[in-house]
C-alpha cells in the first residue's frame, strides 16, 4: 500500500439530491459534487454514504450514483465509496462494483448485527473485514460507530483491525471524546500508518485538536469550506482563528443534530436548497421532509453562520 492511497484532510460524504418523483436528480447531483470538489481543502468525496441515504437505494442506483460521482470529479479528487451491507458476502459484492467502476477506496459500515456482538465478539468483525481485504484490493475505511450503538469497535479491536495491510483509515464517529482519543491513541500505536478521520462533527474543533489526519462528515455537504479553514487553523496552531470559524459552525451543528437525529441529512438538505446548491430537498421514505417552521430555523441559521446575507 502506497502512500497515495491514504486518505487526509476534509473529506465531505455528499448529499444526494432526488427529484420530486425520488429519482435521482443528476443535474443536481453533478453540480453539487463539482461545489465540494472546487472546495479548497477538500481531499476526497464520500458517495454512497449516510448522507446520500445509502440504506433507500437499490444495488443499480449505487453503481449510478458512483458512476456519475466519477465521471464528474474522479479526475479532481479521489472518490471513497460507502460499502453499507448487513452480510459479509454483500459486502464483498458491493466492493468488487465499487473497485470495477474505479473508486479509489471504500468505506466500510458496520452490518446492523453487530449491535449483538461487536464488542464482545471481535473475532466476527475482524473475519468481516478480512474477507473483504482479500477479496478486494482497495484502501479500507473503518466507519467507527459509537459504542452505545452496540455496533461501535473497541479500541483493542481497532487496534487488530490496523493489522489488515489495506486498513488505512477509521472514520471515527464515537461521539464520545473520550473513546475518540482511546482510538486515536490506537491507530497511532499502530506499526502502520492509519489516518484517523474524524466524523466527530458535533464537536470538530476538540477532536482536530486532540489529533486527526482530516475528517469524513455529512454536514460537509453544507460547510465543506469552513470544515477545511477549522482544520487548516488548528493544523498551523492558529487557535484564535479556529474558534472564530468554530463559533461559526456551532449554530448549524446545534440546528442540524437536533433531534431526532434521524433528521440531520434532511435539515442539511434543506439548507443546500436554501443556499440555491440543489433545487429541492426531497428525500426518500421512510424520512419525512422537515416541517416550514424548522425550514425557518434553518434559514435563520444559516444567517447567523453568515451563509446567507
Amino acid at each position: 500500500m502506497n502512500d497515495r492511497l491514504r486518505f487526509s484532510g476534509c473529506i465531505p460524504a455528499n448529499l444526494l439530491p432526488f427529484t420530486a418523483d425520488l429519482q435521482i436528480d443528476v443535474a443536481a447531483y453533478k453540480k453539487h459534487l463539482r461545489w465540494l470538489a472546487d472546495t479548497k481543502g477538500v481531499t476526497g468525496i464520500v458517495a454512497n454514504g449516510h448522507a446520500a441515504e445509502v440504506s433507500s437505494l437499490s444495488r443499480e442506483e449505487r453503481r449510478r450514483a458512483l458512476a456519475l460521482a466519477l465521471e464528474e470529479i474522479g479526475g479532481k479528487v479521489p472518490v471513497i465509496a460507502g460499502v453499507y451491507s448487513d452480510g459479509t458476502q454483500e459486502a464483498v459484492e458491493l466492493a468488487r462494483d465499487a473497485k470495477a467502476a474505479g473508486a479509489s477506496g471504500l468505506l466500510v459500515f458496520p452490518p446492523t448485527i453487530f449491535m449483538w456482538g461487536a464488542q464482545v465478539k471481535p473475532d466476527m468483525v475482524l473475519r468481516h473485514f478480512s474477507m473483504l481485504a482479500d477479496g478486494v484490493d482497495l484502501p479500507l475505511v473503518v466507519f467507527e460507530y459509537p459504542l452505545a450503538s452496540g455496533m461501535g469497535y473497541s479500541a483493542e479491536t481497532l487496534a487488530e483491525l490496523c493489522k489488515i495491510p489495506t486498513v488505512v483509515g477509521v472514520k471515527d464517529w464515537s461521539n464520545d471524546i473520550v473513546s475518540y482519543e482511546k482510538n486515536l491513541r490506537a491507530l497511532r500505536a499502530s506499526a502502520r500508518p492509519v489516518a484517523m478521520l474524524s466524523s466527530f462533527t458535533v464537536s470538530l474543533m476538540a477532536s482536530f485538536c486532540l489529533g486527526a489526519d482530516g475528517c469524513i462528515s455529512g454536514m460537509g455537504s453544507v460547510v465543506a469550506d469552513l470544515q477545511a479553514e477549522l482544520f487548516a487553523a488548528v493544523k498551523t496552531g492558529n487557535l484564535a482563528e479556529a474558534h472564530r470559524i468554530n463559533d461559526r459552525l456551532a449554530p448549524l451543528v446545534g440546528i442540524f443534530y437536533a433531534p431526532p437525529f434521524v433528521d440531520m441529512h434532511n435539515r442539511m438538505k434543506e439548507a443546500l436548497a436554501l443556499l440555491g446548491r440543489i433545487p429541492a430537498a426531497h428525500v426518500r421514505p421512510p424520512l419525512t421532509p422537515v416541517s416550514e417552521d424548522e425550514r425557518h430555523r434553518i434559514r435563520l441559521t444559516l444567517r447567523a453562520a453568515g451563509l446567507v446575507a
